[in-house]
């Protein structure tokens, strides 16, 4: 008997076709490789069907020429996948009070879909950060902070939990990282009140190995906000499975390019226990 054997979507299980709002696979372009139209043409042909969204990773866009992101993008809407520019907002601020609205503005003509905003990286106060999520989507386009569980300790407000708007003195810059889950959660509920569509969790702390998965920190991120509204970035196929067989196909999962064979694989099929042997050299068909 097979190994393994094929399972369509609609089989004892509710993930729906594109577009889809839940059981979402984003993919990780391969900034960190040759890219070209070649590599993302022959994964959309192939797998096109299981890719839901491109992520621009590591500033990469930013090297590239204008007509070039332009020509990816148009090729991912061809095959009905989102395209998001990953975490760079943080360097646009940079430049001045108009620097984030001139980088919405440019993001729009270039055609992408989703901004996404790192938190952490950008530093800015809440109030900000959900000014930034409301002129994303006063764009049309599709808002996704980005969140990690470990925080500065000097933006965790003291004196408990404070109702939103109420002043907050700033206080000097930190060093000290500390892991604090209630906060991360209130500001993604506050992010997705305000307008934001999903809300992107980071591997390191959380998922970024599969035997140190804080499967206490997961339960309770999703618990509170829900599958739909929430994306976790899968490190590798190990952690991939993990949230899958945890959660079902319908979680939503970042992954890198790479995996994408072997993740949808996990997915749709009831696998044997030696997939990872017969699939792990899948994505050398493309």
């Amino acid at each position: 008997m097979s190994a393994y054997r094929w399972k369509s979507f609609d089989e004892n299980q509710d993930r729906p076709s594109k577009p889809r709002r839940y059981g979402v696979t984003e993919m990780r372009s391969p900034h960190y490789t040759l890219f070209n139209h070649n590599v993302l043409q022959n994964i959309f042909d192939s797998m096109g069907e299981y890719v839901d969204g491109l992520k621009f990773c590591g500033g990469s866009h930013s090297l590239m020429p204008k007509a070039f992101i332009k020509q990816v993008i148009d090729m991912a809407h061809q095959h009905d996948v989102y395209v998001s520019t990953g975490d760079w907002a943080e360097h646009m601020i940079r430049k001045g009070p108009s620097g984030f609205k001139d980088y919405v503005e440019e993001c729009k003509q270039l055609g992408f879909d989703t901004i996404e905003l790192n938190v952490g990286s950008l530093a800015v106060p809440e109030e900000t950060l959900l000014r930034f999520v409301r002129l994303v989507k006063t764009s049309g386009m599709k808002a996704k902070p980005h969140f990690e569980v470990m925080f500065n300790e000097s933006d965790i407000p003291r004196g408990g939990d404070r109702a939103y708007g109420a002043y907050i003195p700033p206080a000097p810059r930190s060093f000290e990282l500390v892991e604090d889950v209630d906060l991360l959660i209130r500001r993604a509920e506050r992010c997705l009140e305000a307008g934001a569509d999903m809300i992107m969790i980071g591997a390191d702390d959380v998922s970024k190995h599969a035997d140190k998965m804080r499967a206490d920190v997961i339960a309770k991120i999703i618990g509170r906000l829900g599958l739909e509204k929430t994306m976790f970035e899968a490190s590798n196929q190990s952690t991939s499975e993990w949230f899958i067989k945890q959660y079902g196909p319908n979680v939503n999962l970042f992954i890198d390019h790479s995996h994408l064979v072997d993740v949808e694989c996990i997915r749709g099929r009831n696998l044997g226990r030696n997939h990872a042997s017969v699939l792990g050299s899948s994505y050398l068909l493309f």
